[in-house]
């Protein structure tokens, strides 16, 4: 096959600068740039998005649906790392490990969204369980999680880290989203193909990176299956995955703490499945720019590129 050429909009935010580090020196990859004097000539960025292969959008919502209508031609591919698209029914879904075919879908389709960091965690613990029969779709589920604060971008980055910001003192921990509006439940909801939106309390910590993601089940009361029979589920259905792994029942018994370090720095995603004779806790571990980002993006790019998946990813 040959060279595969790639234009990301929106390369100065954080999501589209670690895609770039992943991508860079890759063989068969040739990243286009607009030339600096042109840097802000509408067109030629619409040179640039009509030249690529596959464009890699990391912009805000408005700016992502703008992008896409400025592409004329029937060849372009997009991987769009915004929430635009997440929920359109004529966009492919961008985690090609959690719903059995989805790896074929992603390798044929011309538009990919890319999941958020934080669905990402709940919809790699809930949708195979679900589209297993094991969780009901009609069941009210509860998701907790935090991330560290480069999930905001370079806003909430500055925010934390400047010496003259409130927060570069004063905030160990936030909780937020409390108008329970967060701006990926409706993805947790349509890609689970669940009912009900679930019940979500994000948070952010003081980390740069990393995230946990929990959902915690009282699998008695509810006449849910017990800790082992979800963990088994699981473990078979991500059987044989390259970057998504679920602990063994031995390794989940002998961990007291998870932390939200554990995979930050990686494009991991790694599943823990704890619980007793009444209650689970199903626990997603991730990077929030890797595996909830930037590496979710790389991946499906590979993919579509005819490339070995893990190509450029941080494993």
């Amino acid at each position: 096959m040959g060279t595969t050429h790639v234009f990301i909009d929106g390369g100065h935010g954080t999501t589209g600068l670690e895609i770039a580090q992943r991508l860079e020196g890759r063989e068969r990859l040739n990243l286009i740039a607009i030339d600096p004097a042109r840097r802000k000539d509408p067109e030629a960025r619409r040179e640039a998005l009509n030249d690529a292969d596959v464009v890699l959008l990391c912009l805000p919502d408005d700016a992502a649906r703008e992008a896409v209508a400025l592409i004329d031609n029937p060849r372009t591919r997009v991987i769009d790392a915004s929430t635009a698209h997440r929920t359109a029914p004529d966009w492919a879904f961008g985690f090609p490990e959690f719903r059995s075919g989805q790896y074929d879908v992603l390798r044929s389709a011309m538009r990919i969204s890319n999941p958020g960091c934080y669905s990402t965690g709940f919809l790699a613990l809930v949708a195979p369980l679900t589209a297993a029969g094991l969780l009901p779709v009609t069941h009210p589920h509860i998701c907790h999680a935090v991330s560290g604060y480069s999930g905001g971008g370079k806003a909430m980055i500055a925010a934390f880290e400047q010496s003259d910001a409130p927060d570069a003192t004063s905030t160990a921990w936030r909780s937020y989203a409390t108008r329970l509006a967060h701006k990926h439940v409706g993805e947790m909801r349509v890609q689970a193909g669940l009912i009900h939106d679930p019940l979500f309390t994000p948070s952010v910590a003081r980390t740069l990176r990393g995230m946990v993601v929990e959902v915690p089940l009282q699998t008695a009361a509810a006449g849910l299956p017990n800790a082992d029979t979800l963990r088994a589920a699981l473990a078979e259905h991500y059987q044989g995955c390259a970057v998504v792994s679920v602990a063994s029942p031995e390794r989940c018994a002998a961990t007291e703490l998870v932390t939200i370090e554990h995979c930050a720095g990686s494009d991991r995603l790694e599943l823990f499945v704890f619980g007793n004779a009444t209650q689970a806790r199903l626990v997603a571990v991730l990077d929030n720019l890797g595996k909830g980002a930037a590496g979710a993006a790389v991946q499906t790019l590979n993919l579509i590129a005819g490339l070995d998946e893990t190509a450029g990813l941080r494993l």
